[in-house]
């Protein structure tokens, strides 16, 4: 399986590469949209493997938990079919992927290379979770003459990557060279004493170097922060209403219009909300966004990083060096607690999304390793708890404010952090641990399935 689809992890370690933590790809969800995509990709790639895929007669789907639960609204029958089409979320055009399911429910068969799919061959099963957890799908190819059934589950585990049943979620495609010269660390307090007289960043640059070269490292960053910024200045750019029934309009052109006659202080400071608005704007309507770490709190980080970049003129440098940092934060709590808002809510999400914006900013603006720690854990902090309630199953109420407000909590953290000394009585090891605690005791319904809160309370009009 290629790396951008699953974590590239090493034995006593948990550090993800920048590469794969910060994917390209399309809205509205990683987890629900990104994910099976490439579920529906790496299918196809082992049938080919197996040399039958030109032998498949038929191709079934069967959605599980809240891949079925809310998978309309997050374009996932349209993602899977995209992915069996051989389709990758990096390098798709957004326009390639919408439209499928509609087509195949108005009684018109897709086409894949050959393969009709129809309404019968996709089932939502929002109540089962045979694998235990609860994004996955399953996927079975029929091979003719003799209808030989191929089959496979994935799960999809948040972030858009994606892990097959049975399969070691430790796996790597890394050489045993490779894996022997990342730095190991498996928790903040292990980070901090591997740190040393080094920075975070260039930890993270290490491990970087020896799983890609530091050419492809540099590049792969680069391109990151390119797609990043794209999408905010296509989504100031944007208006109109967000597809989904909902009726919701694209508010993030006319306040950056409001902002920019006003010219003021107060209008710069406010500027990364409406950028956070423009990112998951574009997500929610399908459009080029970098999971950050996730789909549905993709406008945190970056609206964070450009808003300093535009502000305090950073260089690519600098840039790199946010989110170098930023990916060793996010490593941890992706490994010891969850980055997926259908395994311990939004907590994990937009939670994630401001330590590891708050990290990023604070390192760039000169923060000690143990102001950045102190950054992350006020941001994760003050997210406990956090539901995920998406209204109709789209990444729009609450989603799309929720990441506004978030990118600002961001910079408060950063502030409070980088006015002390580091020193502080919550540890973010503590906190990450308290956040995987909270998941598990939270209610299934209120992790990505649109069973409780807003989700139910909110009359659609």
């Amino acid at each position: 399986m290629s790396s951008s689809a699953t974590a590239t992890v090493v034995e006593d370690g948990v550090y993800t590469s920048v590469l794969d933590l910060f994917s390209i790809g399309i809205g509205p969800s990683s987890s629900h949209t990104v994910g099976p995509m490439r579920a529906g990709q790496d299918f196809r790639s082992r049938l080919e493997e197996l040399g039958v895929w030109e032998r498949v007669g038929r191709i079934q789907c069967t959605l599980h938990g809240s891949l079925a639960a809310t998978g309309i609204g997050h374009g996932t029958p349209d993602a899977v079919i995209a992915g069996l089409r051989g389709l990758r979320p990096e390098t798709v055009d957004p326009a390639d992927v919408h439209g499928a399911w509609e087509r195949v429910q108005a009684g018109e068969p897709v086409d894949i290379v050959g393969v009709p799919f129809s309404r019968e061959d996709m089932e939502f099963a929002p109540r089962e979770r045979p694998s235990g957890h609860p994004n996955s799908l399953r996927l079975t190819a029929a091979i003719s003459p003799d209808g030989e059934a191929i089959s496979e589950t994935y799960l999809s585990v948040g972030g858009g990557f994606i892990q097959r049943e049975g399969e070691d979620p430790r796996a790597s495609e890394s050489s045993a060279a490779e894996r022997a010269a990342i730095p190991r660390y498996s928790s903040m307090r292990e980070l901090l004493e591997l740190v040393q007289d080094r920075t975070i960043a260039d930890v993270a640059w290490h491990a970087e170097t020896a799983l890609h070269g530091a050419d492809a490292a540099r590049a792969g960053i680069d391109a990151i922060w390119d797609a990043m910024r794209d999408c905010v200045e296509t989504g100031l750019a944007a208006d109109g209403v967000l597809p989904g029934g909902l009726r919701v309009p694209r508010r993030a052109a006319l306040a950056w219009h409001h902002l920019a006659a006003r010219g003021d202080s107060e209008a710069a400071a406010e500027a990364v909300s409406v950028y956070a608005l423009a990112i998951n704007e574009e997500n929610a309507a399908g459009g080029r966004v970098v999971t950050a770490p996730t789909n549905g709190a993709a406008g945190v980080l970056p609206a964070v990083l450009y808003h300093a970049a535009v502000t305090e003129n950073f260089d690519r440098e600098l840039i790199r060096t946010f989110l170098l940092t930023a990916t060793a934060i996010g490593s941890i709590i992706k490994a010891n607690a969850s980055i997926s808002g259908a395994e311990a809510g939004c907590q994990a999400e937009v939670g994630s999304a401001c330590a590891m914006a708050a990290a990023g900013l604070t390192a760039i603006r000169g923060g000690s390793p143990e102001q950045i720690e102190n950054a992350a854990e006020i941001a994760i902090e003050h997210h406990l708890g956090l539901t995920c309630d998406p209204v109709s199953g789209l990444v729009q109420i609450p989603c799309i404010e929720r990441n506004a407000v978030a990118a600002s909590t961001a910079i408060t953290a950063s502030r409070l952090a980088l006015l002390g000394d580091g020193t502080h009585i919550v540890h973010l090891d503590t906190v990450i641990e308290t956040m995987r605690q909270t998941g598990a005791d939270m209610s299934s319904r209120y992790k990505e399935t649109s069973e409780g809160g807003l989700a139910v309370n909110v009359v659609e009009c």
